[in-house]
């Protein structure tokens, strides 16, 4: 069988697209996801995303890391499938109209704006066991360390994120201690790694180890956690531009306390693979 794909990336953090409202396929499986996200072997991703129709939203995205394993939440996926959404509806999609993704994470809201594309990312989860830690702890400065790494501050915007403020996140040897601290037995789902600098009251430069998926190039849901976790500490102002290696993100925490996430995607190119090859 051929199954056709779409390849998009937000900011360099990449994904396979497979719309099953399109055509049916098999059962996912996480040895499938990592044949086709293997970059030498497969198509290369850092996270696989399937559409389906939704009874509750214009659509039902279900997210999966490099690594097989399924993830409630990927921001820049959430741009990407709103800016494919938009493209199936007319040219580039008219500014302002919302489409409404469903996860499993909840229903995420996302428009087209002047900025890019801007998306309701919700509230974040701030208690100890929304994270979740392993016990009870103040997650507003965890006291635990990883050789220079000490004291994150824990948020969970549908996936679990540790936020380290460093005084250069690019010293950092993230691909070295990234992999010991996502599986620490402190965080039993594991977490995602993020080393922030504080620029100013308005930038922060981000890097982030992600669960299941190594070095990225950028994250959306750890760009938002890094802007809560500084704004809980009294370093930034409530609407920030992150810098992360593949680009920049405009977050804001908004007084709601909901948090919006505004920033470019892109369609690299579409193609079709024969299933069998990677089943």
């Amino acid at each position: 069988m051929r199954a056709s794909f779409a390849k998009m990336h937000g900011l360099g953090n990449d994904f396979v697209v497979l719309d099953t409202r399109e055509q049916p396929l098999p059962p996912m499986t996480p040895a499938i996801v990592r044949a086709l996200a293997d970059r030498y072997t497969g198509i290369g991703c850092d996270q696989l995303v399937l559409l389906a129709p939704s009874a509750r939203a214009d659509l039902r995205m279900r997210i999966y890391n490099a690594d097989g394993d399924e993830v409630a939440a990927c921001g820049n996926a959430t741009r990407a499938v709103a800016l494919r959404h938009a493209r199936a509806n007319g040219a580039n999609g008219p500014i302002g109209r919302e489409v409404r993704i469903e996860t499993a994470s909840g229903i995420l809201a996302a428009r087209a704006t002047d900025a890019g594309i801007a998306v309701d990312m919700g509230r974040p989860r701030l208690e100890w066991e929304a994270i979740p830690i392993a016990y009870a702890l103040d997650t507003l400065s965890l006291p635990v360390g990883w050789e220079e790494l000490e004291q994150p501050c824990a948020v969970n915007l549908g996936n679990p994120h540790a936020v380290f403020f460093v005084p250069d996140c690019d010293a950092v040897p993230l691909a070295r201690l990234g992999p010991q601290i996502e599986c620490d037995p402190l965080f039993p789902e594991r977490v995602n790694v993020n080393v922030a600098t504080v620029e100013s009251r308005r930038h922060i430069r981000l890097r982030v180890w992600e669960r299941g998926a190594g070095l990225t190039r950028a994250c959306g849901t750890g760009a938002c956690a890094t802007v809560v976790a500084a704004i809980r500490r009294g370093l930034t102002e409530r609407a920030v531009e992150v810098e992360l290696p593949g680009g920049t993100l405009a977050i804001e925490w908004g007084e709601d306390g909901r948090v919006t996430m505004t920033g470019p995607a892109a369609e690299s190119y579409r193609g079709t693979f024969d299933w069998g090859d990677f089943a």
